[in-house]
């Protein structure tokens, strides 16, 4: 059966056989552990990774695929595969303990941040994240400050893992071919950050209203929120700008205003 890539659901089929067996190398699953794959589409990554682990959970919203996927993974070892769209999806429902569930996937690039952003309230259930995501968002991701690509997205992240960029992906390595090139990255928690935040809904807030309007002053992004006292408190010039500021900063800022 061919089944055609649906460009509304923005699927990019992979196919070289290199670049899946080192994902799979990245990912190392082994039995026993909790596998999560979002959007496993016609199983090029679900396949191998579930022939190591003997078991999977995965969820796709095409229903095209799932039938598809179900007959293919018999031989392969037991996959427990979820309809629906992944934003609407519980993890509690397959997570057994803390740190329990490692995610997995090649995230559509429509959804790719706001799945990201969506996950972080299941952040105590995660082992770990490796995604492949359009390399302009990895850079995003893993970006410095002082750098274009430095944004609320780098932050929230940050302060909640280790990222890693592991190699990137050429489209040709696709079907059909995207028009961007991709990369392969690992998230791990960490708590030194996350254990320092005091309020992390006013530390969410904080960064994203900062970069409403990244091109001023971080004095004038935040004029309704801090003051001018309360930024050099936290050791942070008020004519800096929001890509200059450290996660830690603005952690030292938001439990500033937390007290």
């Amino acid at each position: 059966m061919t089944i055609k890539p649906s460009k509304h659901l923005g699927q990019h089929f992979l196919k070289d056989e290199n670049i899946i067996s080192d994902m799979v190398r990245a990912i190392d699953p082994e039995p026993g552990q909790n596998i999560f794959e979002i959007g496993p589409g016609l199983g090029a990554l679900t396949l191998p990774v579930l022939r190591k682990a003997g078991t999977m959970h995965a969820i796709e919203i095409d229903t095209r695929l799932s039938e598809e996927l179900l007959k293919k993974s018999i031989q392969a070892g037991t996959l427990t595969l979820y309809q629906g769209d992944v934003l609407d999806f519980d993890f509690n429902r397959v997570a057994n303990t803390t740190r329990n569930v490692r995610l997995i996937g090649n995230l559509p690039y429509n959804i790719s941040t706001p799945l990201l952003f969506y996950l972080q309230r299941f952040f105590g259930l995660i082992a770990d994240m490796h995604f492949m995501l359009q390399k302009e968002v990895v850079d995003r991701i893993i970006a410095l400050p002082r750098t274009s690509a430095y944004s609320r997205l780098s932050i929230t992240l940050q302060s909640l893992y280790k990222v890693e960029s592991l190699f990137d992906i050429a489209p040709q390595m696709f079907s059909p071919a995207p028009k961007v090139n991709s990369s392969f990255m690992r998230l791990q928690p960490r708590s030194d950050y996350i254990e320092q935040i005091h309020n992390q809904a006013l530390f969410s807030k904080l960064v994203e209203t900062a970069f409403q309007q990244r091109r001023k002053t971080i004095k004038n992004s935040l004029v309704n929120m801090v003051t001018d006292s309360q930024l050099r408190q936290a050791a942070i010039d008020p004519k800096q700008r929001p890509q200059e500021i450290s996660v830690q900063q603005y952690i030292n800022l938001a439990n500033q205003l937390s007290e």
